[in-house]
């Protein structure tokens, strides 16, 4: 039994277990120097204007392709009846860029199709600017947050590598490998800021795609009205 006691404390079977270390985002952050720091509030601002200017266009996107399915009908109803005043009150009523375009076609009724087709043309260029509204903003957060995020990553590696050169060689392995994992998370987060604000702006395009397309099949429509024999 002393034998066995003996062996015990000469290996060190009875020691305590040492505690696993767990990662804090917070202690990440805070450990990772002031440059860190900077470049973490600097991506926080940018994900928080992606996501402003995702929800604001999402919206307004959302408001711009509610249209009453009968529009159409009703203006056909109002030219073929020759109330073109009662169209233009129609499309004045009705908040959407497709009311907008057959406005600005309704008013040039009488003139050349050439001309109304370019009128529709221009209008909807108008319109479809006005629903891309600082959507390139996402674009660059998209690309820059990762770029800027593997930034602060490189300047703590360089100081982390500058500190075991100063030490001739004899820095701790383990607060080199902290200081290293620290400096990642700035990469971190520009890749989840990047990720993001990438999803957003492909969302975006798609759902304004839908509308343009949607402005376009009325065009089309509003102009075969007009070709239509009375």
């Amino acid at each position: 039994m002393l034998l066995f006691q003996n062996l015990v404390e000469e290996t060190g079977v009875g020691d305590a277990i040492p505690e696993e270390k767990t990662l804090s985002i917070v202690d990440l952050i805070v450990n990772g120097g002031t440059g860190s720091i900077v470049i973490i509030a600097v991506l926080f601002v940018m994900l928080f204007v992606a996501l402003y200017i995702y929800f604001e266009r999402i919206f307004a996107i959302k408001a711009a392709s509610k249209i009453d399915d009968n529009f159409m009908n009703q203006i056909r109803d109002h030219i073929t009846n020759g109330k073109l005043e009662a169209a233009k009150i129609l499309c004045a009523q009705t908040d959407s860029p497709v009311a907008r375009l057959t406005e600005k076609g309704v008013s040039r009724i009488g003139k050349p199709l050439d001309d109304i087709n370019t009128a529709i043309e221009n209008a909807g260029t108008l319109e479809v600017y006005k629903l891309e509204k600082n959507v390139s903003i996402l674009a660059t957060v998209a690309g820059a947050a990762p770029m800027i995020g593997f930034l602060g990553t490189v300047i703590g590696m360089i100081l982390a590598f500058h500190e075991m050169a100063s030490s001739g060689g004899q820095a701790e392995m383990g607060s080199l490998a902290s200081g290293i994992y620290t400096a990642m998370t700035t990469t971190v987060a520009g890749l989840i800021v990047g990720i993001i604000a990438y999803i957003g702006y492909n969302h975006l395009v798609n759902r304004t795609d839908k509308v343009v397309h949607k402005m376009e099949a009325n065009a089309v429509d509003f102009l075969d009205l007009l070709n239509e024999p009375l």
